[in-house]
């Protein structure tokens, strides 16, 4: 990003001051400027006009102000109507000066893995970016869009999705060549009501895809499957054979090529081939795509394997969670090779009226995954799981803490087990089980 204030002026077609100054980068955190970053003011919780003087003091070119705010004169300043909005159309301009291909990924469960997975793919032939960490909503994926470097050949971006409409705004900001729905589960059922109109709201992303583009889509999801897109639309996930899991790697042949992925767990196989199906696309050949997979960088807190200091094995998915994504990861658990098994398991949030019923009906999968022990956090998960599993563990075999029990629960975990062992913990954000998981593997 190279453009100077009046550039940025005429493309948002805003009033300028003190115009001879060159934006390099964009930022909204006050706290992470950098020198030479445009700061843009969004009015949120907090107004990010009234960090305007931090920003520069920390050494940001330009501020992004709204015109309900007063701006000294002297404060190089590009002013609109809605900073948000700016934000969003710079990136949208951004996009279409550097034209890359575009790969958009939506789901449920397993888009920033997937996410992961194709830049790898991509990368391994084209010049490729890709969101960083979560910027995945209104004011991350625009942020991606200008973070992006110049040559960039492929864009994967994630998109992320909690109410009606948000999709459609974030698929017409990136104009997609490629659309990835990985799957739909639970997540945000509290808003949606049903899987039904979580489905239809992951389609949006049909809203910007342009009309010779393709929609990949699972193959075994009816939601998905008998849905009218007018676009292409492609299946992934047939026609995989030899699939084979060791306690670090999931191997597995499609299309005659062997590929050996650094994770666990079939839906994980789904994933990659979601990923695979768009390097398809973009003419990436077999051979370089399962090179890519063999190591790839993993965003952070996405089924990572860890070892704790006296050689238990950690699986720490503590990102995000639902019904869905609990059994997914349960029945790995059940086929990865290890003396002693325990589970973890934390409130999974936003399933609403629905929640009572969804923490119960885990009892099955948990009880089936075959554990020596089950630890559960949260009110929702002692409340509504616990008395079912009561049934089937003992007291020495069933444990439960509330959120604000963490520190008890690390100290219980860190003499639990022991070399090769398996510790699986999986629980939406919210629980903070990510503070356990650093805790076990200092």
């Amino acid at each position: 990003m190279n453009y100077s204030v009046k550039k940025i002026g005429q493309i948002l077609n805003a009033t300028t001051q003190i115009d001879s100054k060159i934006v390099t980068g964009v930022s909204f955190d006050s706290r992470k400027v950098k020198s030479g970053d445009l700061f843009v003011a969004l009015v949120a919780e907090n107004d990010g006009h009234d960090y305007v003087q931090q920003a520069l003091t920390k050494g940001a070119t330009a501020v992004l102000v709204d015109d309900r705010h007063q701006i000294d004169s002297k404060i190089p300043a590009i002013i609109v109507s809605d900073t948000l909005l700016a934000l969003q159309q710079l990136g949208e301009y951004r996009r279409h000066q550097i034209n890359p291909k575009v790969v958009a990924i939506t789901g449920s469960n397993g888009k920033t893995t997937t996410k992961d997975m194709a830049s790898a793919i991509m990368g391994s032939q084209y010049k490729t970016f890709k969101t960083p960490e979560n910027f995945n909503n209104e004011i991350g994926v625009p942020l991606t869009l200008l973070t992006m470097p110049d040559d960039t050949e492929v864009l994967v971006v994630e998109l992320g999705m909690d109410r009606p409409g948000q999709l459609t705004t974030l698929s017409e900001l990136v104009s997609p060549d490629i659309a990835i729905i990985t799957m739909i589960g639970e997540a945000h059922i509290e808003f949606f009501k049903t899987r039904e109109n979580i489905a239809k709201a992951k389609l949006e992303i049909t809203k910007g895809l342009k009309s010779q583009g393709t929609l990949l889509i699972p193959y075994d999801e009816p939601l998905l499957t008998n849905a009218q897109v007018k676009q292409n639309v492609q299946t992934f996930g047939q026609d995989i054979k030899d699939i084979n899991s060791s306690s670090s790697k999931t191997i597995f042949t499609y299309q005659n090529t062997r590929f050996a992925i650094p994770l666990l767990g079939r839906y994980n196989i789904m994933n990659a081939l979601a990923a695979i199906s768009a390097g398809i696309l973009l003419h990436i050949e077999l051979k370089n795509a399962a090179e890519a997979l063999q190591h790839f960088d993993l965003t952070k807190n996405r089924t990572e394997q860890l070892t704790t200091s006296h050689g238990v094995n950690l699986i720490s998915d503590v990102y995000n969670s639902n019904p869905t994504a609990v059994a997914a990861v349960l029945a790995t658990l059940k086929i990865i090779p290890a003396t002693h098994k325990y589970v973890v398991l934390g409130d999974m949030l936003e399933l609403g009226e629905q929640a009572a019923r969804l923490h119960a009906c885990l009892a099955e999968t948990v009880i089936n995954a075959n554990v020596d022990g089950v630890y559960l956090v949260g009110p929702l998960m002692n409340k509504y799981l616990y008395p079912i599993l009561q049934r089937r563990f003992d007291s020495a075999h069933l444990h439960q803490y509330e959120t604000d029990q963490l520190a008890e629960l690390i100290k219980d975990l860190q003499t639990l087990g022991e070399n090769g062992d398996v510790i699986l913990l999986k629980a939406s954000h919210g629980i903070h089980l990510e503070n356990v998981v650093n805790a076990l593997v200092k």
